[in-house]
């Protein structure tokens, strides 16, 4: 009774040490020092240098820094905006979309009328004196729908208009998915509340594209007894960067917490060698199209055929019982492992399996045949964060970290 009140105080101990370390990566890594961990200040790379220091500190047997390049659209300068002559906050009012150029001046507003659309009397009105070198604003999802008669107004020489207002509920978002390019007019993300009835707007905002900037995935490695085959941790660090020279996407949730989450599972398997090597790879440039992990695919240290089993893990900082979760084909008589599993230990009420989708580091492998899961908890309190100022510290969960690490653990103790 003595001797299993010990293990379990043990285990214990190791849990909360876990925890402990798990909560200081996500709270260093979305700190002030990293801005963002962007491209444009260098944060992405700051953070990269840091997370080599954390696995040689965690044990692991090697580190290997794999350089890439990316183009990439920033807005690291000037970005304000005035709507009616009252300032408007970046990050909370307004945002810019990733591929937009810098735009400085004044503009008429020209609101679409979405309940009585006509492109055509769209494009007329956009004739008319007081509309000339109007921002046209409507409705994301609208746009989005009839995007064949919107695209008109993102191309010089087809349209007068100077750009684009889209409309987009708070809080509001901001991505870099798309940053590769500059389009020819720029395109402002806006609450509803900030625009309603707005008939005049002021921005004054710069863009700054970068080519062939340098970024690196850092690649951590645990020897096994066996080489043939090995398992793979991927976690993407970077994150969005800067709006302004102010503001920054700090990522706490995305993906501070997958991120955190592997360097433990780093130091847990330098501890306790496992039969087969571990490779632990965290990547740059998933903000950015899936850039790092895309070369990593393109240029692997392992063959991708030795891959046992691949875990991406991405936003787990949050609370939501129920796990989500995509798998890919050659993953599938794992799943069933993990299903068995949770089934036993009820770290989640179920595993929902969404579709496969090219939204995070793992597809790179799922559609090279990898046996691969993807791991993320959506829909709970940190959710409505995502891709906002507001996915920092100061709104980090952390329920999800230890169902998570143990449901991976005993995966591969049984596989």
């Amino acid at each position: 009774m003595i001797y299993a009140l010990l293990l379990a105080s043990s285990a214990m101990q190791l849990q909360a040490q876990d925890l402990a370390h798990y909560k200081r990566v996500v709270k260093e890594i979305s700190s002030a020092k990293y801005q963002g961990r962007g491209y444009a200040k260098g944060g992405a790379n700051k953070a990269g240098r840091f997370l080599q220091k954390e696995y040689l500190k965690a044990g692991v047997d090697e580190v290997i820094l794999q350089p890439f390049t990316i183009d990439i659209n920033t807005f690291c300068g000037k970005m304000e905006m005035w709507a009616d002559g009252k300032k408007m906050q970046a990050g909370v009012d307004f945002s810019m979309r990733e591929y937009s150029p810098g735009v400085h001046g004044e503009f008429p507003v020209y609101h679409v009328d979405t309940l009585n659309f006509d492109a055509e009397r769209m494009y007329a009105d956009l004739q008319r004196p007081e509309y000339a070198n109007a921002l046209v604003c409507c409705d994301f999802w609208f746009s989005y729908k009839h995007k064949k008669e919107f695209s008109r107004l993102q191309r010089t020489g087809e349209c007068t208009n100077a750009g684009l207002l889209q409309i987009w509920t708070s809080p509001i978002k901001f991505y870099k998915a798309y940053g590769e390019k500059v389009v020819d007019k720029p395109i402002v993300w806006v609450t509803p509340e900030a625009i309603k009835d707005v008939k005049r707007v002021r921005l004054n905002v710069d863009n700054k594209f970068l080519k062939d900037y340098e970024l690196f995935n850092v690649i951590a490695k645990v020897s096994g007894e066996r080489y043939d085959s090995c398992y793979v941790f991927t976690a993407h660090y970077d994150h969005l960067g800067n709006l302004g020279k102010k503001i920054f996407y700090a990522g706490a949730n995305d993906n501070a917490s997958g991120t955190a989450a592997i360097v433990t599972l780093a130091a847990y398997y330098a501890k306790h060698r496992p039969p087969y090597d571990m490779y632990f790879l965290s990547f740059s440039g998933e903000d950015a199209n899936l850039r790092g992990s895309e070369f990593f695919a393109n240029n692997p240290i392992v063959p991708l055929e030795q891959i046992r089993y691949l875990f991406n893990i991405d936003m787990i900082g949050d609370d939501n019982p129920v796990q989500y979760c995509e798998v890919s084909d050659e993953g599938m008589r794992g799943f069933r492992l993990f299903e068995q599993i949770n089934g036993e230990k009820q770290y989640f009420k179920a595993l929902n399996r969404g579709d496969l989708a090219a939204n995070s580091d793992h597809y790179p492998y799922a559609k090279r045949h990898v046996p691969c899961i993807f791991l993320e908890n959506e829909e709970g309190t940190a959710f409505p964060y995502y891709h906002t100022i507001y996915d920092n510290w100061q709104h980090a969960v952390f329920d999800s970290y230890e169902p998570v690490f143990r449901l991976v653990t005993d995966f591969i103790e049984r596989y």
